[in-house]
């Protein structure tokens, strides 16, 4: 009879696949416990190393820092990949990051796709739109940006000096006539021949000359145009010419700074009171085109040494995700400037050199005008870490008044609050936002459809939103307060689920004042241990000025706010779909047919099955199908 193994411990698991590691570069993951009824493995963390035992055997030894143990402590299995060369396992690395979003990996606040410009591929008269992330199947890309308020001024410079569509294919192969955007000057109209295809290719040219940083040559090109057209006493033209000058030369005014030269990124990373900040800072031709600072979203990786460390580790985190994890990008610069140095500095400068066929440098010790904008990066990295470390001092501050005036024994680390959003019981909806300590967890936030609640019930909505919520959660996912946007009713209701689901929560409803006045408005409180009556709830007026009330303001206002913008997406769908498109065998054709011969939506409603099977290409048995439909 053969042996029967024991199951093994999973440090005994993780032990065993170490042991085994070979002492090649490659990826290493670990993996938490799923339970039984998961079939798919939850990746804790994803790490590289240049030789795989050596790495690994550094998690089992002694003296483990905070987060390496806690990491230890929740990995349940270890498995490894194999590379070629550290290079790929940088490369596979960042796609397991991306894919996965590990919790004890650096995970960088919008991440998830950064803004290009996308100059399509049409022959004659290619469009220049907006769109996310860096997978097209044709056209150009440029950028990425490191904010979407750089992105959309670089837009409105190129519609107003260059003057290139943005309409798609479609509505550009339907026009008869000029648009909106044509008369008020952001473009010339190609689509009703206003202007020539080798006119038209000369403007995009310009606009390409113009993102690769060379405006100095976009000038003189526009300049002599304008020379010409003067010449040839076309001088309307002339006018035109000039005035997408002065817009380009102010373009320059504003970002232009004195004698310097250059196409960068400034990459730093600054630690205030144990908060590391990264900031992206973009130069081309000398002249800041964006920047941005992002936090890290989660844990940092395990065992920084030092401050140093972690902001080192930050660097090459940011550098792997931005810019490894996209395609070839031609804005792409072809220096890196950074704080810090860089421990894998050759690592990532030959990673990034095969992903876009040539040399790019990452210089850890500028001079001259690049020391400059290293300073400049800093300060702003600086400045934002200061305004988010008041903005968490405001936010603890109204978290203690909330307490204060609950008697609660410590501010609550989750609130989670509820609304509900319709339309006179059209398209229901309901949200729910959650603030931690530090401010809105919006990774958080979760909507619900509620189509089959009767139409405006809204404590039905109330109840089968906050089963959905609660039915099966855990303790650990158990917010310290719960905050209802309505009065009594909603309360009532929220209470009569908890109780049915055995939790005990502090519920607060907020209704507002008689004049629907901000400031006014009253809260029913339930506290824990009260009784489950309405006569039970404790009411209770708030002064307009109470950092309590702004907090609760703020969630009920964040938790609408939230509710409508979906709430509206869903009713646009709904109303420009049509109630024929739910039927099996009518097409786009059928439906015009049946909308040109009844000549509205509500005769072809009230329609009988003869008058339907009488429009072209309707079958008797359609008809029937489209009778059925209606009735």
């Amino acid at each position: 009879m053969p042996e029967v193994l024991a199951a093994t411990t999973p440090s005994d698991a993780i032990q065993a696949t170490v042991d085994a590691a070979p002492q090649l570069p490659g990826v290493y993951c670990f993996f938490a416990d799923s339970g039984a009824a998961s079939s798919r493995r939850r990746v804790l963390y994803v790490g590289k190393a240049n030789n795989l035992r050596q790495r690994l055997q550094s998690y089992l030894r002694a003296g483990l820092a905070p987060k390496t143990a806690a990491l230890m402590r929740a990995a349940c299995e270890l498995s490894t990949t194999v590379t070629n060369n550290e290079n790929e396992a940088l490369l596979l690395e960042q796609t397991l990051i991306k894919q996965h979003r590990p919790r004890f990996n650096v995970l960088l606040r919008d991440d998830k796709s950064y803004p290009f410009l996308h100059f399509s591929d049409h022959k004659d008269f290619p469009y220049l739109m907006v769109r996310r992330g860096n997978q097209v199947k044709s056209g150009r890309l440029f950028g990425p940006y490191s904010s979407g308020h750089a992105l959309r001024q670089t837009l409105r410079l190129l519609q107003t000096v260059f003057r290139i569509r943005q309409c798609s294919d479609d509505f550009f192969a339907n026009r008869s006539r000029p648009c909106l955007q044509y008369q008020i000057g952001r473009c010339t109209a190609p689509c009703v021949g206003l202007i020539s295809r080798k006119d038209y290719q000369h403007d995009i040219e310009m606009a390409l000359q113009s993102l690769r940083g060379h405006n100095d040559l976009v000038v003189d090109l526009l300049q002599q145009q304008m020379d010409r057209a003067a010449a040839r006493l076309d001088y309307e033209r002339a006018a035109a010419i000039r005035d997408r000058l002065i817009a380009l030369r102010k373009v320059q005014q504003q970002q232009h700074v004195a004698g310097q030269e250059g196409q960068v990124d400034v990459i730093v990373a600054a630690d205030q009171y144990s908060i590391l900040c990264i900031h992206h800072l973009t130069i081309r031709q000398g002249k800041v085109t964006g920047s941005k600072s992002l936090f890290p979203n989660g844990s940092l990786t395990p065992a920084p040494a030092s401050a140093a460390a972690s902001e080192q580790e930050l660097l090459e985190q940011f550098i792997s995700q931005h810019y490894l994890q996209g395609s070839f990008c031609p804005d792409m610069p072809r220096e890196l400037l950074v704080n810090y140095p860089l421990t894998n500095r050759k690592l990532l400068e030959n990673a990034l050199e095969q992903q876009q066929g040539r040399r790019i440098k990452i210089i850890e010790q500028p001079r001259g005008d690049r020391a400059a904008w290293l300073k400049l990066a800093q300060k702003n990295a600086v400045q934002d870490l200061l305004s988010r470390l008041a903005n968490r001092r405001n936010h603890y501050a109204r978290m203690l008044e909330l307490a204060r005036q609950l008697d609660m024994d410590e501010p609550p680390s989750r609130i989670e609050c509820f609304d509900i959003s319709h339309t006179f019981g059209e398209e229901t909806v309901a949200s729910c936002v959650v603030f931690g300590a530090g401010g809105p967890l919006k990774a958080s936030y979760r909507l619900f459809n509620l189509g089959t609640v009767t139409s405006g019930d809204d404590y039905a909505a109330m109840r089968q939103v906050l089963t959905r919520r609660f039915g099966k959660a855990t303790a650990q996912d158990m917010p310290d307060l719960l905050l209802i946007d309505g009065g009594k009713g909603q309360v009532m209701m929220a209470l009569q689920v908890l109780a049915e689901l055995g939790i005990q929560l502090v519920v607060i409803g907020i209704a507002k004042g008689p004049t629907r006045k901000a400031g006014l408005e009253r809260l029913f409180v339930h506290r824990q241990g009260m009784s489950r009556q309405a006569s039970s709830l404790l009411e209770m007026h708030l002064r307009p000025e109470s950092s309590a009330l702004h907090l609760i303001q703020h969630l009920r206002d964040e938790s609408h706010r939230f509710a409508l913008r979906h709430h509206r997406k869903r009713r646009a769908k709904v109303r420009k779909s049509s109630k024929l498109e739910g039927i099996q065998g009518v097409g786009a054709i059928r439906r015009r047919e049946l909308l040109r011969f009844f000549g509205s939506m509500e005769a072809v409603a009230g329609a009988s099955e003869y008058d339907l099977a009488r429009v072209n290409g309707i079958s008797s048995n359609l008809a029937a199908a489209i009778y059925q439909h209606f009735h």
